[in-house]
């Protein structure tokens, strides 16, 4: 009796299976006669299921659907290697409430709290931050020259791409080598709702050329003394980059503490993370003047506007000029102009929280400045060293940056939801 209930539960799934088949293999091929929602029109002749035309088109059609898939199936299989890598190479120490995800439409899928950044006497304030408007452009400036720096750029600009949901204007300030690499490489990427202008370094070179600067980046580390000149005069605000700087979150947090400046703040800046400013590096150092530990001028954000009513030009020259009296050089470019102009005029800092600006230099003192790594949001490589330093967590910062170093910037060619996309912009600036 057993077996013979054991036969007849065989023949009925048999069956079904025969009954069902059919069903759903017209169901998958009636779907795909379908396209974007709309049903494919037919010729007379091509609606009938057993014509040669017919069953040449259903073949293109299934070649082509099968195509796509395995495209779109390689390209998301990429993307979710290249998005995981920093998080599955990280610290094991993290907490777990800290960790981040990523998000494939939107780059970063972090909770509104982490993304505020939660490091002592500072979370709150950030979480009160007001919200960048949706479709609000962004400006970006960096002075890029050379071959070692366009490279770092390329990485500086894939790590804010991977994040941002706004528009992006980046100003360039670069010489014929990076304006060629960078103008070949944005034109390949083809980003929406992202703008590039560029700007002759060569043109600015007399502007600085008369400051004599023992630092490594030369002439160029000085050029950001003359943004107000430089960008356009109806441009009121900028953030001011480094090119050795990761972003590790969404620039419009950072563009968002311009609405917190008050009175005649014009300059937000992290304070210096070294001992520097403070002169006691080792015997007979003799830095130039500045408040405090100083401030670090790798991530800059400037009120143009005001600066330029304040007549920036003419306060950083006098202020030079007094110092190179005395000091007859700077040792670190633009750096020091900054601080001692900011020493005589301490009123127009906004000093901004130093996850903003974590310096990865010698002799920091970053590791002070965070509880945990899934904190920080801008890494500044700003050691001769770059990846070389020392750091307890220098592993997870060089895989973040190796990351947008590998990171393919075809796979940053987005549209951002809700927001037009000026067409060919790129092209037409490049």
């Amino acid at each position: 009796m057993l077996g013979i209930c054991r036969g007849r539960r065989k023949f009925l799934a048999a069956s079904l299976t025969v009954l069902f088949v059919p069903a759903i293999t017209w169901i998958y091929l009636f779907a795909g006669s379908f396209e974007d929602g709309k049903p494919v029109s037919l010729s007379p002749l091509e609606s009938q299921p057993h014509s040669p035309r017919y069953a040449a088109s259903s073949q293109r059609e299934r070649e082509s659907l099968e195509v796509r898939m395995r495209e779109v199936e390689e390209e998301n299989r990429v993307l979710r290697k290249q998005l995981s890598l920093a998080q599955s190479r990280g610290p094991a120490h993290r907490r777990g409430n800290h960790s981040k995800t990523y998000s494939m439409e939107e780059g970063t899928g972090d909770s509104e709290s982490l993304r505020a950044g939660i490091v002592a006497g500072n979370s709150s304030e950030c979480g009160q931050q007001p919200a960048v408007e949706k479709c609000e452009t962004i400006h970006v400036a960096i002075v890029c020259a050379g071959y070692n720096a366009s490279r770092d750029v390329v990485t500086l600009v894939k790590s804010v791409l991977f994040h941002r949901r706004n528009p992006l204007h980046f100003h360039l300030i670069a010489d014929a080598i990076a304006k060629q690499i960078l103008a070949t490489l944005f034109q390949t990427w083809m980003v929406p709702a992202v703008r590039i202008d560029f700007y002759d370094a060569d043109e600015l070179k007399s502007e600085v050329s008369w400051i004599p600067n023992k630092h490594y980046s030369g002439i160029y580390g000085l050029m950001k003394l003359v943004l107000t000149k430089t960008l356009p005069s109806n441009l009121e605000r900028v953030i001011v980059l480094d090119t050795d700087i990761t972003f590790a979150t969404d620039i419009a947090e950072l563009w968002a503490v311009f609405h917190k400046f008050k009175g005649q703040q014009v300059l937000g800046l992290v304070e210096n993370q070294s001992d520097w400013y403070l002169g006691n590096l080792w015997k007979n150092h003799r830095p130039w003047p500045a408040l405090g530990r100083g401030y670090n001028t790798g991530v800059i954000l400037l009120l143009l506007d005001k600066l330029r009513k304040m007549k920036w030009e003419q306060m950083w020259r006098l202020t030079a000029e007094r110092e190179l009296m005395s000091m007859l050089s700077t040792s670190l470019a633009d750096q020091d102009i900054f601080n001692a102009v900011i020493k005589q005029n301490p009123f127009l800092v906004y000093q901004l929280p130093c996850f903003w600006n974590v310096q990865l230099s010698d002799h920091t003192r970053s590791e002070q400045c965070y509880r945990d790594v899934s904190d920080l949001k801008v890494i500044h490589w700003n050691s001769p060293k770059k990846l070389r330093v020392k750091n307890k967590h220098v592993e997870f910062f060089r895989n973040l940056y190796l990351t947008f170093l590998e990171y393919d910037g075809n796979l940053l060619r987005r549209e951002l939801f809700g927001c037009p996309s000026e067409a060919d912009v790129n092209s037409e600036n490049v």
